[in-house]
């Protein structure tokens, strides 16, 4: 799977931007605050239609402008073209000119692993993170698991509207208790399914990374023990004082671990950085053992913030890409580019918001 063609229009600081790509290694060359990051940036927005800035739609507008547009040719099995337009008025998806009706259809048309600073979130930041990990890599390779998570956050946030006012309808509280404990319980048995499957990997990620300094761990803590629809009743009072749902996945937690150990608490900069990479590295050998072929890699300028151990463990997910003719994007500033990815590399210098190539 690769990109083959990217194409923006007002997207942050692009006018306009029409690239085309082989597969290999890109390399985004240029000082900060030129438009690298942003070019990452749209390439996962054609992958998961978000950010991973954690910004809205409205922020990635280029300013003074009314919306934005970005394209993108991906080539797998065939080649799919994608079109995604944005502004306050209007919404538009397509994939090849067909309008895509539920996001849920869309994943997994293009599948892209994003490397960024924001990544120590993971294990620094609240446990939604931590969940939303979880949830996209199950989106990216269960078909129907998107449609389960809007199904679930629907019910809770109507559940918990109803919760918060004076007189509680006691029918539509039961009513939305039954669609989340139902659709609850299949997103927890999805997540607890895939942590045995995505620990090892992990795992051995973390030992390529860390030289075996420690081993790292990875468990599912669901907030529904046993009966998910005991424990909702045995809440009631507490929910009702409180007026939130306090039991289901959306309270879930995934613990990180080095050496039995909270890695949040005990780890140290580096260590949380190494669970990180560990843990993107996974979720693309992952989709790869899933699909069949790697994800495209994005790596926001981090090779700079590594010591030589770390990069010699993260090489490896990247000369596997290489050789089986996907795609790494990557943003370097001109000191910090990674040398011993060797000669093949194609280099695009970016400037004020535009990208060329660089002889």
């Amino acid at each position: 799977m690769h990109l083959s063609r990217l194409r923006l229009r007002d997207f942050r600081n692009y006018g306009r931007l029409d690239l085309e790509f082989t597969p290999g290694f890109h390399l985004f060359l240029g000082d900060n605050a030129q438009g690298k990051t942003n070019l990452l940036e749209a390439i996962y927005l054609l992958a998961t239609l978000r950010s991973f800035r954690g910004v809205v739609s409205g922020q990635m507008v280029r300013l003074g402008q009314k919306g934005y547009f970005v394209g993108g040719s991906v080539v797998a099995q065939g080649t799919r073209d994608i079109k995604i337009y944005w502004s306050n008025r209007e919404r538009n998806l397509t994939v090849d000119s067909q309008p895509v009706r539920r996001i849920s259809d869309y994943m997994g048309v293009f599948r892209a692993v994003v490397f960024c600073s924001e990544d120590l979130q993971l294990v620094k930041g609240p446990a939604s993170g931590r969940r939303r990990f979880l949830d996209l890599l199950l989106a990216q390779t269960h078909p129907g698991y998107l449609a389960l998570l809007q199904r679930y956050s629907v019910s809770v946030r109507s559940r918990n509207a109803l919760l918060k006012q004076r007189v509680i309808d006691e029918n539509a509280l039961e009513s939305f208790s039954h669609e989340m404990i139902t659709v609850g319980q299949e997103i927890i048995e999805r997540r607890a399914q895939l942590l045995p499957k995505l620990e090892p990997i992990a795992r051995e990620s973390y030992r390529l990374i860390s030289k075996d300094a420690e081993q790292m761990q990875l468990h599912y803590h669901s907030s529904v023990k046993r009966d998910f629809a005991v424990e909702l009743k045995q809440s009631s009072t507490r929910e009702r004082a409180m007026r939130t749902t306090l039991v289901g996945p959306h309270r879930d937690e995934l613990i990180l671990s080095l050496n039995d150990k909270s890695a949040a608490q005990f780890g140290s900069e580096g260590q949380k950085r190494s669970i990180v990479i560990a843990l993107k590295m996974a979720q693309a050998e992952y989709l790869t053992q899933c699909h069949g072929m790697p994800p495209v890699l994005l790596i926001d300028d981090i090779m700079g913030e590594l010591d030589l151990h770390r990069r010699s463990g993260f090489l490896p997910l990247l000369r596997r890409v290489h050789s089986a003719q996907s795609q790494v994007f990557m943003t370097c500033t001109e000191e910090n580019w990674p040398e011993e990815l060797g000669q093949q590399i194609h280099r695009w210098r970016v400037e004020n918001g535009q990208a060329k190539r660089a002889s």
